[in-house]
């Protein structure tokens, strides 16, 4: 059964990037595959796929940097890295260059499966619905908000952050609620990363970002969305 997503495989042992490729259009996932740093970026960026796998170690540019140079070119969709285990010190501070989570090799295929469809089914909307606060039209399922008749476009965190917010109007939400649901699992990234995506939110959907009206902190707790009816 086909999944309608896309996933590149980006690694450079050409037995695991099959039996990976092979097992992901077993479970109906589109493939698309690299097998260097140079190529993955070129790919990631022309076919935009819903996943990436991005394998740390890659000739010609690893893949740190492969997920830090897209990121800065605006590719915001899921980003998991493969690591050897002797890789465990670098983890937390490539968080910052943008990795969505990883798996460390050697892995088990069923919780590499399992890893993907959490993270699909987390960050990628099903919902046609279309919500309103004030002026504005949030439309999950194409990441964007309407108002005045134009477009603006959402990243895929940005779009689930305010997602949760519009379907919990007027309830104070704990950071920690907030980072399970964005990352779709009990997460290492820090709240700083949370607020900073807040931040950028703020400034899409506020008249003025530096005195929220809609997304307003809860001093010591989390946030709070409040929509025009509580005015």
């Amino acid at each position: 059964m086909s999944k309608d997503i896309t996933i590149a495989v980006v690694e450079d042992d050409e037995n695991l990037r099959f039996l990976v490729t092979h097992r992901l259009q077993t479970e109906g996932y589109k493939v698309v595959q690299a097998g260097n740093g140079q190529d993955a970026e070129a790919l990631i960026l022309q076919d935009r796929p819903d996943v990436v796998l991005l394998d740390w170690m890659l000739p010609g540019k690893e893949g740190i940097a492969v997920c830090e140079s897209v990121r800065k070119a605006g590719f915001e969709n899921i980003i998991i890295m493969m690591t050897a285990k002797s890789q465990d010190v670098d983890k937390i501070d490539a968080y910052s260059y943008g990795v969505t989570d990883y798996i460390t090799k050697p892995f088990n295929m069923d919780v590499l499966v399992a890893m993907i469809e959490n993270k699909v089914r987390f960050f990628l909307p099903k919902s046609n619905d279309v919500y309103t606060f004030g002026s504005t039209e949030h439309h999950p399922n194409i990441h964007s908000l309407i108002r005045d008749g134009k477009k603006i476009e959402l990243t895929i965190l940005e779009n689930r952050i305010l997602l949760y917010f519009l379907q919990n109007i007027g309830k104070e939400i704990t950071r920690e609620e907030l980072m399970e649901v964005v990352w779709g699992y009990s997460s290492n990234v820090n709240t700083r990363t949370l607020d900073m995506h807040v931040v950028r939110l703020r400034k899409k959907i506020e008249a003025n970002p530096d005195k929220p009206y809609f997304l307003q902190t809860v001093r010591g707790l989390g946030y709070k969305f409040v929509d025009s009816e509580e005015k």
